[in-house]
């Protein structure tokens, strides 16, 4: 079938009820993944059946919903506004569904998120708390990975909103992100390391002592070694690559004096028991915007709502917080 340009526009509504959930589905898939082959992959069935279905969707709707050339499918501004009430139909049935076979409890089902793992420790524990007292039967699943993955979770509809940094344009495509904080890099250490017993110690004095630092290829990584570099070291080569925060926090406090390159937000708890210790050197340059970051296609349940709210009170700093000085 092929889309006729002509269609009256006058019957696109009762034309409406002729979609069934496969055109919408492809829709998706094929704005998704940027070509008919990717979305057949992803949804299990021929490049042919692709194409079949949303030609009989352009026939439906009597307009062309993407153009297509050696580099892929790419939406056109009529699908461009239908795409975010087809994601937002999707979910409201998956959700309707998920409530169906949770007994039809309204309060009750399972909202999934993303968090950065040197982010969720400062930021969840305290959202969680809050999002539980108006949502106490809700179950929420906490997914954790580099930025790039739990962005493609995020697009492939696995995780409902992500907690996160901001992306390079292309990585954000149909995405949106709101700022919550700058989250500044610190150099932590246990509390016995010696550059604690200096009263000023120096950038210069970290070649003397082995570094935890993220995994390359990260934001944080490349933020850690351009501030090494900025004073005259090279990143060694036998440092530490670590993203998990709870192994970092091992080797910061096992033997070997480590110092490690995290995000303050990640050990705030840390800082404040004195558990770990902050080293007195300034990090200026090495902030980082994180924030929420939600698809532009659908709105967000009502649950998602109230974690997004919760996530944004934790966000602000308390008010001895927000005026106190560098550590």
């Amino acid at each position: 079938m092929k889309y006729d340009p002509a269609s009256s526009r006058a019957g696109v509504p009762a034309l409406g009820f002729h979609i069934k959930l496969r055109h919408l589905q492809c829709l998706l898939a094929v704005a998704q993944h940027g070509s008919l082959r990717g979305a057949a992959d992803a949804l299990a069935i021929t490049q042919p059946a692709v194409s079949k279905t949303i030609a009989e969707l352009e026939e439906l709707l009597g307009v062309r919903l993407f153009d297509r050339g050696r580099h892929g499918a790419r939406p056109t501004a009529q699908a461009s506004l239908f795409l975010r009430h087809a994601g937002a139909s999707l979910n409201a049935l998956r959700q309707g569904l998920d409530l169906l076979a949770r007994g039809t409890q309204a309060d009750s089902g399972t909202i999934a998120i993303a968090a950065l793992p040197t982010a969720a420790p400062g930021l969840v524990p305290a959202a969680l708390h809050a999002f539980r007292r108006q949502w106490p039967r809700m179950a929420v699943q906490i997914h954790t990975g580099l930025n790039n993955q739990l962005l493609e979770m995020l697009r492939a509809r696995k995780v409902e909103l992500m907690l996160g940094r901001l992306a390079d344009p292309e990585a954000m495509t149909g995405l949106t992100f709101e700022h919550l904080l700058a989250a500044p890099l610190a150099l932590v250490a246990g509390p016995r390391h010696p550059l604690l017993a200096q009263a000023a110690p120096a950038v210069a004095d970290l070649a003397h002592f082995p570094l935890i630092l993220p995994p390359h290829g990260t934001i944080i990584r490349h933020m850690a070694d351009s501030f090494l570099r900025g004073h005259g070291l090279d990143t060694p080569a036998n440092c530490s690559e670590v993203l998990s925060v709870s192994l970092g926090r091992a080797l910061a406090l096992g033997p070997g004096d480590m110092v490690w390159f995290v995000p303050r937000i990640a050990v705030h708890a840390d800082l404040q028991r004195g558990s770990l210790r902050q080293l007195p050197i300034a990090m200026e340059g090495t902030e980082e915007p994180l924030g929420l970051i939600l698809r532009n296609d659908v709105d967000p349940a009502p649950a998602a709502r109230a974690l997004i709210a919760a996530l944004r009170a934790a966000a602000r700093p308390a008010p001895e917080e927000a005026h106190a000085g560098p550590p």
